[in-house]
């Protein structure tokens, strides 16, 4: 492991061999796997912010102009990372390991220069049902067949669960695991929470998908980024959902404040029911976040206070909803093909349903 860089004379804190950034004392040297787009981006930018020495890992397809004073290191994690050989580093930011064979090779490419390990994954991760505020030890998915490699919807949060497992496994029991939900704010290149933000900025009648009382949380990218970094700082391991709001909240809370600050005058929500979007061929992915976009995925609140308790500190969502407006017009990035609804279906959909309460429910 590198030695950490001190400033003001003072030696740095040790936990089991880790370094513990000592109230801005020690300057860690963290590399990040990743770190150009949206979450990634944000904790790199966060741990600049703290004055650590930061190395980037990545392919320079894109954010290749990003953070001049922070080292980057080209390469391919999938068969070619000889850019981490001879080097050393205090921490190591895993934000793109989707399959365990990344989190394998990752881990024998840095034969123990990387320091402390943290993995970003995802709330995914955990099997449905699941009772209401269910912590970090509720049971996760098990993949049929733990050999696929294929990243669809069926097997996303599976393959999640053994880059977890991997990681443990591979860097020990040290090993960080963020588990977050929906992370919104600027720079998403997802788009699903910025095409609301959009589509309520337009104004008018805004088909708003059912059930209204559906748990939805979300957490903005940056203030999940400044407590991953003081996670980082303090050595910390162990499983944590980063989950904002606290509950109760719903599905239709999370649309009504995006009206508040983004709708202008006259905006109106027409709540449809889930069933007839449903058969009408409406998904998550047309309804972004919607709940009802998967009835068999549908999860209740995930508990956050192991998160609060360790310094997540959520800004209000509607300074969010703002912030992501401005930089949306400020600096606009194109929704990944098939997010949102079109205005023209919108429209249809709306007059059918209309149509349909108009002549009488069947």
């Amino acid at each position: 492991m590198a030695t950490p860089r001190r400033r003001k004379g003072t030696l740095a804190l040790v936990e089991r061999g880790r370094p513990r950034w000592a109230g801005g004392e020690v300057e860690l040297r963290i590399l990040f796997i990743g770190g150009t787009r949206f979450v990634g981006r944000h904790i790199a930018a966060a741990a600049l912010d703290r004055g650590h020495e930061v190395t980037l890992f990545h392919r320079g397809r894109s954010g290749a102009g990003l953070f001049p004073e922070a080292t980057h290191l080209l390469g391919d994690r999938d068969g070619h990372l000889s850019a981490l050989d001879r080097r050393s580093w205090d921490a190591t930011v895993d934000l793109c390991a989707y399959v365990p064979r990344q989190v394998d090779s990752l881990a024998a490419a840095l034969d123990g220069r990387g320091g402390h390990y943290a993995f970003i994954s995802s709330l995914s991760v955990y099997a449905t049902p699941q009772p209401a505020l269910f912590g970090e030890d509720a049971p996760l998915i098990e993949l049929p067949d733990p050999t696929v490699e294929e990243v669809t919807d069926a097997t996303y949060g599976g393959l999640k669960v053994l880059c977890e497992r991997a990681a443990v496994d591979r860097f020990g029991a040290g090993t960080l695991l963020i588990r977050p939900t929906y992370v919104v704010g600027p720079f998403d290149h997802t788009g699903r929470f910025t095409w609301w933000v959009r589509r309520i900025a337009r104004g008018g009648e805004v088909l708003a998908p059912e059930p209204q009382d559906a748990p939805i949380q979300v957490v903005d990218a940056r203030d999940l980024a400044t407590w991953v970094v003081g996670l980082v700082e303090q050595g910390v391991d162990g499983p944590f959902n980063a989950v904002a709001p606290p509950p109760p909240f719903s599905f239709a809370d999370l649309l009504r404040e995006i009206v508040a600050v983004a709708g202008p005058p006259g905006t109106t929500l027409t709540w449809v029911e889930q069933r007839f979007l449903l058969e009408a061929g409406q998904d998550d992915a047309s309804l972004p976040m919607w709940p009802g976009g998967d009835p068999a995925g549908m999860f209740e609140a995930a508990d956050p206070r192991r998160a609060f308790g360790s310094g997540l500190a959520p800004r209000p969502l509607a300074q969010t909803i703002r912030e992501t407006l401005e930089h949306d017009r400020a600096e606009p990035l194109p929704l990944r093909p098939g997010v949102g609804l079109p205005a023209e279906r919108e429209a249809e959909l709306l007059a059918r349903w209309h149509a349909r309460e108009g002549a009488g429910r069947p």
